[in-house]
């Protein structure tokens, strides 16, 4: 079985955790054992990545420049592509005990130049801030900030993927046995010009919506969306939330789940199951159980599930 484990932020650094290289480090190791154990079943496997705290400090260090001289967005992911799919890759190498070959590839993602997103920022990336220090640095470099729960953050428009069109290299890669890391934080933002050359853009592509793409266009069987939470849950945040074990891709995108949180996931989920095989919901450390329909939120058509939706 081909599986596209989309990694959630929670991968790299949680909430609160001070965001260096030793602290990242630690939670990948984490991530490496969990992912080990679905490549010893015998599957193939792509892995994906969030990317949005690490943008932001990138960010933060851009502004010791002059305005003129920082570095755009499409850069900054590609850096934080090549940084933590190093640390993925040297640790899923560990993991096995160097019996399997793995690979980072940057990877661009096309999007639309005249999407709406790009006149309505809404991507939150970089670290949370209180509102005065969050406002004061907007205003210091031209950001957009939004309220993230009871933070403040940076937000960026987040235009939806297009087109992956690297992804006949990455196939030949895992034709040829090789577990491969790639489309990072989405993947490098870049449009299709007239003469048929591409050129990176201002933006970041939801992480979750690429790897869904990505997983429609090298054929998946399944779209893993690992995250810090068990499932996917009926009346989040109630006394009365029910985790559900599984979806129809008509039933995740009518589910009402919040815009910043689950929605996204679903959405993804729900246009990778539309399209053949199936994707599921839940905790890292659960993967390898979430693959074989022991824990997590299944999302795959009707006649693909175990049996009567559960919730």
């Amino acid at each position: 079985m081909l599986v596209v484990a989309a990694l959630g932020g929670n991968a790299l650094l949680r909430r609160g955790e001070a965001l260096t290289a030793e602290a990242q480090r630690k939670n990948v190791q984490v991530v490496a054992r969990s992912l080990a154990a679905i490549i010893r079943a015998g599957h193939r496997l792509v892995v994906t990545h969030g990317n949005g705290p690490q943008v932001g400090l990138l960010a933060l260090q851009g502004a010791a420049y002059k305005p003129d001289e920082a570095y755009p967005l499409d850069v900054l992911g590609a850096e934080t592509e090549g940084m933590i799919g190093y640390m993925i890759e040297q640790e899923l190498e560990n993991a096995l005990d160097h019996t399997r070959p793995v690979a980072t590839v940057l990877t661009q993602v096309i999007v639309d130049p005249k999407d709406p997103a790009f006149g309505k920022p809404g991507k939150f990336v970089g670290p949370v801030y209180e509102q005065a220090e969050a406002e004061s640095r907007a205003k210091a470099a031209g950001w957009t900030v939004a309220r993230d729960g009871d933070k403040w953050r940076r937000v960026v428009p987040s235009p939806k993927p297009v087109e992956i069109p690297d992804w006949k290299v990455l196939k030949l890669l895992l034709d040829n046995g090789v577990i491969v890391v790639c489309t990072g934080g989405g993947g490098i933002p870049v449009v299709r010009r007239n003469d048929g050359s591409l050129l990176g853009i201002e933006a970041v592509i939801d992480k979750d919506a690429a790897s869904a793409l990505l997983a429609r266009s090298l054929g998946a069987d399944a779209l893993l969306l690992l995250t810090d939470v068990a499932a996917v849950f009926r009346d989040f945040g109630s006394g009365n939330a029910v985790a559900i074990a599984e979806l129809t891709p008509e039933a995740a995108r009518t589910l009402g789940a919040p815009e910043g949180s689950m929605r996204p996931k679903l959405i993804a989920a729900a246009d990778f199951a539309e399209a053949g095989g199936f994707a599921a919901i839940g905790r890292l450390e659960d993967a390898e159980g979430i693959l074989n329909g022991h824990a997590g939120t299944r999302i795959a058509k009707s006649h693909d599930l175990g049996g009567a939706l559960r919730s």
